[in-house]
């Protein structure tokens, strides 16, 4: 089975170097198995895959590599620096991983094993092995969502496989080819992102359809078998943006912890049970920063859907009455000009808010 997969990606596989640069030498070849690649445009991508898909990612890696060329840089940078340029892959803990894991790094040789790449920031067993194999032709197997599809297909498995973790693994090593786990690692996640995909796979064109159980039952597509879906909470959240006399915006910047950590964002907070969007915006901006406002007119709705819950942004511009503003709940505070919004990493959500901003004073300003 190892061997007709081999021969299928050889032809069919993703090994372009304008699809996966870091996968191929210098000279723009795909290594060989005694040939080793830089590990830290692998690292830098392999992170940056975890929770993205391979199009969306490939320029933001393109441009990490511009700004960050050597695991030097990102550790010299600021982690604002490192965030702006995470801005839009969601996911932003990600971003504080990986600077804090190169100041790990400088000055010392790059693991060999997957202790010492476990032993960092960010780092899981998968992201290991596939460093590992990918920069070394390590004999490590992977186990990232594409990989566990191909496999609970392959033997349709009754159970999600987050319940039987170390059986998927054993199977992962089991394919392993010993000469070229490298190109086997790369293999068996091409097939699933490119024809054993969740809703539409292409079974006439895999290889091993023939050894596939799923395939066999006539429709694969109810493997992997997953718990039923618990419905997303929904949360409104009132956001205030602030304006002063001087035409500046008040925004804040989150603390070091969650999802969102260190990112900045204009403040506000939930609506609760009974309360008016006006009377959650003025509580909010007290309770966060110790300012009085008076709310205007509605700015945009925004729905933004995270992997735990539903959220909706009512946004209000707002004028700033009284107090100074104060980091209480938030690392620190700054009035900006609306124009420099784009020196400041923000959350996806935000990106609609500040073109609305921006629209709705470029209006104001040229009626």
């Amino acid at each position: 089975m190892a061997e007709h997969l081999i021969l299928w990606w050889q032809v069919h596989g993703r090994r372009d170097p304008l699809q996966k640069p870091w996968m191929f030498l210098a000279c723009g070849a795909w290594p060989e198995a005694d040939q080793q690649l830089d590990p830290y445009g692998i690292w830098i991508a392999e992170v940056m895959l975890q929770q993205t898909q391979l199009a969306v990612a490939l320029p933001y890696w393109t441009h990490w590599m511009a700004t960050f060329p050597t695991v030097e840089a990102l550790a010299s940078a600021s982690l604002d620096e490192v965030r702006l340029q995470w801005q839009g892959l969601g996911y932003y803990a990600r971003a504080r991983r990986l600077h804090e894991a190169a100041s790990m790094l400088v000055g010392r040789p790059w693991p060999r094993d997957l202790e010492g790449w476990m032993a960092l920031p960010g780092i899981g067993r998968t992201t290991a092995g596939s460093i590992l194999s990918s920069a070394f032709n390590e004999p490590l197997p992977i186990l990232d969502g594409n990989v566990k599809r191909v496999l609970a297909r392959l033997t349709a498995h009754p159970r999600p496989p987050a319940r039987d973790d170390a059986l998927f693994w054993s199977w992962s090593e089991a394919l392993l080819d010993p000469v070229r786990p490298r190109d086997m690692n790369q293999a068996l996640m091409d097939l699933g992102a490119t024809l054993c995909t969740p809703r539409s796979p292409s079974c006439e064109r895999c290889p091993w359809r023939l050894r596939c159980a799923a395939y066999a039952s006539g429709d694969p597509r109810p493997w992997p078998v997953t718990d039923a879906a618990k419905p997303l909470p929904f949360q409104v959240i009132g956001v205030g943006v602030v304006l002063n006399a001087a035409g500046e915006v008040l925004i804040d910047q989150r603390l070091e912890e969650g999802l969102l950590g260190g990112m900045w964002e204009f403040p506000g907070g939930k609506q609760e049970e009974g309360e008016t969007i006006n009377t959650c915006i003025v509580r909010e901006l007290q309770e966060e920063l110790g300012i009085a406002v008076t709310v205007g007119d509605e700015l945009i709705t925004v729905d933004h859907a995270y992997s735990h819950k539903k959220l909706r942004f009512v946004v209000h511009l707002c004028d700033w009455v009284s107090g100074e503003p104060q980091p209480l709940a938030s690392q620190q505070v700054r009035w900006v000009l609306p124009e420099d919004l784009v020196n400041y990493a923000f959350p996806a959500a935000n990106a609609r808010i500040i073109e609305a901003l921006l629209g709705r004073l470029d209006s104001s300003a040229h009626p």
